[in-house]
């Protein structure tokens, strides 16, 4: 009744889409009408968000990105449970055809990592975006969150087992480079949201001892752990 959607509610949900890809192979399973369907795909759903929305969440351009890697997000998950054996029928021959290389383990836990942490950023940033408020900081951890699995990502396809059979589809994962650049350019421009703290309780808070500031204390075991790991996996 002349009701614009609200944040979210754009009439779409991503886990209807994903199937489209499956059908392709009906006609041709040749990797390049893989790739330019999921281009397609991607365009489509960008205008049917545009004239849904009316446009009124686009002052902020990347509600734009937030959504579309949203959806890649799910498709990402639904390819992660479906190499794990939980669900099947969905994405089976894409990723024979199209994109081999995300069946192997790196790929798995990339699209696990993409479908579940970054799928609830964008929930978040999309929701914050709607409301009129600040998203910096969730926008500056997946920023980073993002990057360190692209690098990983980008090389282990490149000098890992599928090098070889690389194919037009993995043009699709252009986009997760450079975009993350132009939204990590924004999001720097945002204002910060400073805390409202008086300089005698920042004083107070800088003579504590680590021991005495448990998130501090608890950010750099995590770190140590991780470099601890990273040797691990290194010598091994």
């Amino acid at each position: 009744k002349g009701v614009s959607p609200g944040p979210g509610e754009t009439g779409l949900h991503p886990l209807a889409v994903p199937g489209v890809l499956e059908p392709v192979p009906l006609f041709c399973s040749s990797p390049l009408v893989l790739m330019l369907t999921g281009v397609l795909v991607l365009a489509g759903l960008i205008s049917i968000i545009f004239f849904v929305s009316g446009g009124s969440h686009f002052q902020d351009p990347l509600f734009c990105v937030f959504v579309v890697f949203s959806f890649t997000s799910v498709v990402d998950l639904i390819i992660s449970l479906e190499e794990d054996g939980y669900i099947s029928g969905f994405v089976e021959v894409y990723v024979r055809e199209g994109e081999p290389y995300l069946r192997t383990a790196h790929g798995i836990m990339i699209c696990y990592w993409d479908g579940i942490i970054h799928y609830g950023l964008y929930l978040a940033m999309i929701a914050a975006i709607g409301q009129r408020k600040s998203y910096r900081n969730l926008g500056l951890f997946w920023l980073g969150s993002l990057m360190m699995s692209i690098v990983v990502f980008l090389l282990g396809n490149l000098i890992g087992k599928y090098s070889s059979d690389l194919s037009p589809a993995f043009l699709l994962n252009l986009p997760y480079v450079l975009i993350p650049i132009w939204a990590g350019v924004r999001l720097f421009q945002q204002p910060k949201a400073l805390p409202c703290l008086s300089p005698e309780k920042v004083a107070e808070e800088q003579r504590k001892r680590l021991y005495q500031r448990p998130q501090d204390m608890g950010l750099v075991l995590v770190l140590l752990l991780t470099a601890a790991f990273t040797f691990f996996r290194g010598m091994v």
